[in-house]
């Protein structure tokens, strides 16, 4: 048997005679139920750019929702290229149409904002657990 510090902080700290090596298994036991339990949520990543066609909107979308479903999160990128950048106001629209369309599946977690040559949108999924 042993004496251990059970609770170090508190006034006046507390200490138990226990065995010391039984005491460490039940924590690690505890610790390892609670990483269990917890869920990884990954950001998945969907670039677009301004001058984007339907059909490759439609796939980018289709890819983006399929994530949402998942239980990740997404972030949209527009990449600005060259002159591009003088136009921030479409690649904003094709933002704002990304998010409107993904309405049903995610949720807008951070509004379309500039970071230098780029443009991002971030979305969390509506229900999260799945």
């Amino acid at each position: 048997m042993d004496l251990v510090l059970v609770a170090p902080n508190a006034k006046p700290p507390v200490a138990r005679i226990m065995d010391y090596g039984k005491f460490k298994f039940e924590q690690q036991k505890k610790e390892r139920e609670a990483r269990k339990n917890q869920k990884v949520i990954n950001i998945k990543e969907v670039r677009l750019s301004p001058s984007i066609d339907e059909h490759d909107f439609q796939t980018k979308l289709r890819n983006a929702i399929k994530f949402l479903e998942h239980g990740d999160k997404v972030k949209a990128s527009i990449r600005f290229r060259g002159r591009a950048i003088t136009h921030k106001e479409i690649g904003q629209r094709v933002l704002e149409r990304f998010a409107e369309e993904c309405k049903e599946v995610g949720t807008v977690e951070q509004r379309p904002k500039m970071e230098g040559r780029s443009m991002f949108l971030q979305m969390a999924p509506i229900n999260e657990k799945k």
